[in-house]
């Protein structure tokens, strides 16, 4: 069997279920690979669910959820890290680690061993980045190249951002030594339910997390003096309720426009995925039909794909 099984998908896919279905079955443990889970207090708008982590009265252990506070910062690097601690920890004793998430780019830093993570953020440049446009910055990234830029991300605007960081970076730090990151032998499996259903799952969960504690738990992280900025950058839940807590948009407003999003990140998210698949990493995607029964079939054969 492979030493990390991982289940991705986009956001209301059903993941965590199943992954605490596997955990069950194999004695595994969990690993989120979820950009907004890692913060305290963040836990309706980021579908924590913690409640689901126990099937059939056992509870199933996870990791890298709640391990930092909102309104601090939390970065590839770390969560690249924090993984390395985790899975080598469940490894030793004796349990598969089950990687669990939709953030594209977590999970890509783990199955590929992302190299230029460990390069610190410059906030300075970001700032004067931020006001050019995305033709001036490519301009600056054709300018700028370095050993990163073949491997560089500049599908938007905030990671052609981060490449121009990198590779600035390393132009003026050319004896930096990047640091080697171990690549886990994986099998991968994907969840991705039709269109229609995905829709509607999401609007049906939406509002029920507008209707039981979501927007008070956006004001609560502002009442403990989390700058309004800072959730807006989160993103999706945070952003949108966040503009309408301050008076910026109107409830009908703010319920339409994060719907709307919700379902364009979504798609984002599988789109990265097929981006995954054409860079080499095999993904075994799951009939929304008994997902687990197809799961459990493929790693009784001892099928290993990535390695």
């Amino acid at each position: 069997m492979s030493s990390l099984i991982v289940i991705l998908g986009p956001t209301a896919s059903g993941k965590t279920h199943l992954a605490v279905q596997l955990a069950h079955q194999i004695d595994g443990e969990i690993v989120s690979a979820d950009s907004r889970q890692v913060y305290r207090g963040m836990d309706i708008g980021t579908g924590k669910d913690l409640d689901e982590y126990t099937f059939e009265g056992k509870k199933i252990p996870y990791h890298l959820i709640d391990i930092t506070d909102a309104g601090e910062s939390y970065h590839i690097y770390q969560f690249q890290q924090d993984f390395q601690k985790a899975y080598t920890d469940i490894i030793q004793r004796g349990k598969t680690a089950i990687l669990c998430g939709g953030s594209g780019m977590y999970l890509d830093a783990v199955l590929k061993g992302y190299e230029f993570t460990s390069i610190p953020i410059d906030l300075t440049l970001r700032e004067q980045l931020l006001e050019k446009s995305t033709e001036d910055l490519l301009k600056i990234f054709e300018e700028n190249q370095s050993v990163y830029s073949e491997k560089s991300d500049t599908s938007t605007k905030k990671r052609l951002i981060r490449a121009i960081e990198i590779n600035l970076f390393l132009k003026n730090n050319p004896t930096f030594k990047i640091t080697p990151q171990a690549i886990p032998k994986a099998i991968i499996f994907g969840l991705n339910p039709a269109t229609e259903l995905r829709r509607e799952k999401i609007t049906k969960r939406l509002t029920h997390r507008l209707e039981n504690g979501m927007i008070e738990e956006v004001q609560s992280l502002l009442s403990k003096g989390i700058p309004a900025g800072k959730l807006i950058f989160y993103g999706l839940e945070y952003k949108f309720i966040t503009q309408f807590l301050e008076g910026e948009i109107a409830y009908e407003v703010m319920v339409e426009k994060l719907n709307i999003a919700i379902h364009q990140f979504a798609k984002r998210q599988m789109t990265y995925f097929r981006k995954m698949e054409n860079d080499g990493l095999k993904i075994n995607w799951l009939d929304s039909n008994l997902p687990f029964n197809k799961l459990m079939d493929t790693i009784s054969r001892g099928f290993v794909e990535n390695q």
